[in-house]
């Protein structure tokens, strides 16, 4: 597989759960067509499929037999969970750990944060 390929993929598995995120697709309600995806993205329908299938195999969308797939009970709230948890790993342990090498105490920083 292309490099190229898997990482539009991956941005359309993002997409997809930044519309569920921000409302714009609710629970039970359908989720667009891999074709759909694929034009958007302008590429191979497979590729889609494959940025659609990541939220499928983690139980986020379920199929509706000659339907498609739709958005699962609580799938907001799992891909929040999860979120939060990347947001801590990726901004907060490094900002802490920053922090701490340059002396400042953690009351100056959630002081920091809570000026802005």
């Amino acid at each position: 597989m292309k490099q190229s390929e898997e990482k539009i993929y991956l941005r359309i598995a993002r997409a997809l759960e930044d519309d569920i995120l921000s409302g714009l697709i609710r629970e039970h309600e359908p989720v667009p067509s891999t074709h759909q995806y694929a034009e958007h993205y302008q590429v191979n329908p497979a590729t889609a499929a494959k940025g659609v299938a990541i939220l499928h195999k983690a139980g986020l969308l379920y199929k509706k037999r000659g339907l498609g797939l739709y958005v699962s009970q609580g799938a907001r709230d799992s891909i929040q969970g999860e979120r939060r948890e990347e947001f801590r790993e990726r901004f907060i342990v490094p900002m802490v750990e920053e922090a701490f090498k340059v002396g400042v105490s953690k009351r100056d920083l959630v002081a920091m944060i809570m000026a802005e």
